[in-house]
């Protein structure tokens, strides 16, 4: 059965295809959430929060052939609720906790792969774009729609985002 097929059954609420769909798409949400997040447990919250947000919605969706991109601007949405989260921890801590913090970041620094240094020079819009992509495999139309903004200056700023890090990664 194709992706078109179980979209349609599942916005019918047939579980079993909506299951389907996520085997099709978990591994792709994963690795965007967790490039996102950088955080194994946070990248796994924003998944399940945006499968279960999504098969409750999924009779909302009105083309089945955008399924890809609704997912993961659900999947967006939600590791940006995570991020609000984190921000939010984060000015309510006092002294020693953010003491505490500054340790534990600067141990996380230490352990960032090359490419989570490589994706951290990039701004925001840009890493997102990246990610989309790159980790995601979604194509600029689909990014555009996410990002608000034209596939053309998705094109544009992968191009020169992926440049800055290749600038990066051989310097």
């Amino acid at each position: 059965m194709n992706e078109k097929e179980l979209v349609l059954l599942s916005k019918g609420g047939n579980k079993e295809a909506f299951s389907e769909l996520y085997s099709l798409y978990k591994d792709k949400l994963y690795r965007y959430a967790f490039y996102r997040l950088e955080n194994r447990q946070d990248a796994e919250d924003a998944v399940s929060d945006a499968v279960y947000s999504a098969f409750y919605q999924i009779g909302r969706l009105k083309k089945p052939e955008a399924f890809s991109a609704w997912i993961f601007r659900i999947l967006y949405v939600s590791c940006g609720e995570i991020i609000k989260a984190r921000a939010k921890r984060r000015a309510m801590a006092d002294i020693n906790d953010m003491s505490e913090k500054l340790t534990y970041d600067m141990e996380e620094t230490v352990n960032k792969t090359e490419l989570q240094q490589a994706l951290d020079i990039l701004k925001d819009d840009e890493r997102e774009i990246v990610l989309l992509s790159v980790v995601s495999g979604l194509n600029s139309k689909e990014i555009s729609k996410i990002c608000d903004m034209t596939p053309g200056s998705v094109r544009s700023k992968l191009s020169r985002s992926l440049a800055k890090m290749r600038e990066f990664l051989e310097g």
